[in-house]
């Protein structure tokens, strides 16, 4: 049974997919939505071991990557050679109030999710087909503006500024982002089982999907900006319609 809600088998077949960020969450999830379709995966992080750890499938190879550093990126690309469609999961975020962030932290959340990403289009992109796509990540923040995420709502609207231009300057190639809302993926651990289960049922209550999303979710809407060769510049929301409450 397809993890992502749809018929997606074969949708990749013969297509190389790299997918850069962690080895669980959002993610993993994405990287086996992407074999279930039939694509080759390579995972990359800046912990390769870890990723080739997490799956056990010949079809996954993991691979070392900091978005952070443009010769490690041009290294990758010159490893990999050849791929069809990139998905770049990565991020470094800098919550808190305006009074309390601090500058290396905002600089870092814009290294690894906004410049990583033009990095990646500088380097790959020459290196995949007119039919081949990015897919950035973006997030709810970007369009609901809530106190102690001014940076992570800034790092997000910036993502899509990036996600137009690059859909613009690489065409044919594609280029879209996918924008989570609230997605119980094991980010929201930290806070403790009461304070996650109080944040998950005061946003079930007010969100019009009436339920906090899940990573499967999120990579339905990936496969979906993965296969649609129609579709590029767009935003993608997954988040249940929060930021129209």
């Amino acid at each position: 049974m397809s993890t992502t809600g749809s018929d997606t088998s074969g949708a990749l077949g013969g297509k190389t997919v790299l997918v850069i960020g962690r080895a669980g969450g959002i993610a993993a999830a994405i990287t086996r939505a992407a074999r279930e379709a039939g694509a080759t995966v390579v995972v990359a992080g800046r912990d390769p071991e870890a990723l080739a750890a997490a799956y056990d499938d010949p079809g996954i190879t993991a691979e070392q990557v900091d978005l952070a550093d443009e010769s490690s990126i041009a290294a990758l690309a010159g490893r990999l050679g050849h791929v069809d469609h990139v998905v770049s999961t990565a991020s470094a975020r800098a919550r808190g109030a305006v009074g309390d962030l601090d500058p290396g932290a905002v600089l870092a959340s814009f290294e690894v999710k906004v410049v990583g990403p033009i990095l990646l289009a500088k380097h790959l992109a020459p290196r995949m087909p007119a039919d081949g796509s990015f897919v950035l990540f973006s997030g709810a923040s970007a369009r609901k503006p809530t106190v102690g995420m001014l940076a992570v709502a800034a790092t997000n609207g910036a993502v899509d500024v990036v996600t137009r231009g690059l859909a613009v300057e690489l065409a044919p190639i594609r280029v879209n982002a996918v924008s989570p809302g609230t997605i119980d993926t094991g980010a929201y651990d930290a806070l403790g089982d009461q304070r996650k289960a109080e944040l998950f049922a005061a946003r079930t209550a007010t969100s019009p999907a009436r339920r906090i999303g899940t990573a499967a979710d999120v990579a339905s809407a990936v496969l979906f900006a993965l296969t649609s060769s129609f579709t590029t510049g767009t935003v993608l929301a997954v988040d249940g319609g929060e930021p129209l409450v």
